[in-house]
């Protein structure tokens, strides 16, 4: 297989798996909104075919149109009795279009710049994030949101300004910690050592998730290191077709991880699922392919990481009601969506409310929000329907992403919402518990 492109000429094999039954059209979103049959998976999978046998173009513009409104959340694999693998030919499809359609529009341009010449250097990338921070801790993109100067500008810019002032959303922190109890250290020595992957937007505007998610290791006897030569994921880049830019950071992170047998824990359902696919990213590279075997297969999410131990259980955290929305690449991906409810039962009381279509995708689907701007906001409307119906004033979910998105739309919508991290909500529960020092309890 050529490197520097996944061509659909060569996923033959995955292309014919599909059997045409039409189950997968009502698990996905796009095809729910417009009917349209070219926005569901069978007749996306038909245009793919169409491309790899030469009978389509791959700068055509009805391939480009629908691969583009595809939110890539792959709940069609989960319904699919052929156990088609979407998500790989998805990933082809846009490697075509980055290949040969580069002229999509001034938003995609942009896009190609910053994956290229911010995303693959870490410097840049940090200076951008420490922008970001500065806009949303400095009470600035507050203030273009409130007075409604960011609308006056564009409906995109507005909403990416939402999205950055709903990265601060965490749970209200009261009360004093105390010293941690004799069972963590009992503990550590049993459980071993974990490795933390930080990401590239959790350790640019969720710092406190990975914060959160070591402390929580540490009090069920696992210990946390975090290997500082490690990049970005490569999620974005894959998703925008960019393949050669996603290799170029998986390698980068298998190397990272290296010399290393400990489980690599994530908290981003994004991520995990990326990490878990370098196996097949990077099939054709003869150099790293049994790395990468061998890395995906430590990758856990931090909810399957305490899946299989008795994980200590905290103490009650408020009445407040909360509900959990499944990030799709956590459930479909990772396939772990359980694991974080499993999670949320170590708190005590907690006041638990069930979100009808929780399984559904909320319509971030990483930069989708901001590139297909219309469908992902009616993708997004029916998400904050559903929590508005909920009444919960918490929602917990397992990426950042998912955290941006739904609370951007619910800051916009004036819904009264927390959006956090399910590991915060147990970090908290361990903070009142007692289970930190003072000098770790700062840092909440």
């Amino acid at each position: 297989m050529d490197l520097l492109k996944a061509s659909l000429a060569n996923e033959e094999p995955k292309l014919l798996a599909c059997i045409h039954c039409g189950l997968c059209l009502e698990a996905c979103p796009t095809y729910v909104i417009t009917g349209d049959e070219n926005d569901g998976p069978r007749g996306r999978l038909y245009l793919m075919r169409a491309v790899g046998e030469g009978r389509l173009g791959s700068a055509s513009p009805s391939f480009e149109k629908h691969i583009d409104r595809c939110l890539g959340c792959r709940a069609c694999e989960s319904v699919c009795p052929a156990g088609v693998e979407y998500g790989d030919l998805l990933e082809a499809s846009r490697g075509e279009l980055f290949s040969s359609a580069p002229d999509r529009g001034l938003v995609y341009s942009f896009l190609r710049v910053v994956l290229r010449h911010v995303w693959l250097q870490p410097a840049r990338l940090k200076l951008a994030f420490g922008l970001a921070r500065f806009m949303r801790n400095s009470g600035l993109a507050g203030l273009l949101l409130r007075t409604k100067l960011a609308r006056l500008l564009s409906l995109r810019f507005e909403f990416g300004l939402a999205l950055l002032e709903s990265s601060t959303g965490k749970p209200k922190v009261i009360g004093e910690g105390s010293p941690p109890s004799k069972r963590q250290t009992e503990t550590e020595r049993a459980n071993g050592k974990a490795l933390l992957f930080s990401g590239c937007v959790n350790e640019g505007l969720f710092a406190r998730v990975n914060e959160a998610t070591a402390r929580v290791l540490e009090v069920n006897g696992c210990g946390v290191q975090s290997p500082k030569d490690q990049v970005c994921c490569g999620a974005l880049h894959a998703h925008a077709g960019d393949l050669e830019g996603a290799r170029q950071l998986a390698r980068q992170n298998i190397t990272a991880f290296a010399n290393k047998s400990a489980p690599i824990v994530t908290n981003a359902g994004g991520c995990g699922a990326m990490l878990l696919s370098y196996s097949h990213l990077l099939a054709g590279d003869e150099s790293f392919v049994e790395a990468a075997r061998q890395f995906s297969a430590r990758v856990r999410d931090i909810s399957q990481q305490l899946e299989p131990v008795e994980a200590v259980r905290g103490s009650p955290i408020g009445k407040e009601k909360v509900t959990c929305d499944l990030s799709c690449h956590l459930l479909y991906g990772q396939r772990a969506g359980d694991a974080s409810l499993k999670m949320l039962s170590n708190i005590p009381d907690l006041n638990f409310v069930p979100l009808t279509g929780a399984e559904r995708c909320c319509g971030g689907a990483g930069v989708y929000n901001l590139v297909e701007r219309e469908m992902s906001q009616g993708v997004l409307v029916e998400k904050l329907a559903a929590i508005k119906d909920s009444g919960a004033e918490i929602l917990v979910t397992g990426n950042g992403g998912c955290q941006m998105q739904i609370g951007a739309g619910a800051l916009l919508s004036d819904l009264r919402l927390t959006v956090c991290h399910p590991i915060e909500l147990l970090d908290e529960s361990y903070r009142r518990a007692g289970y930190y020092t003072e000098n770790e309890d700062q840092h909440l």
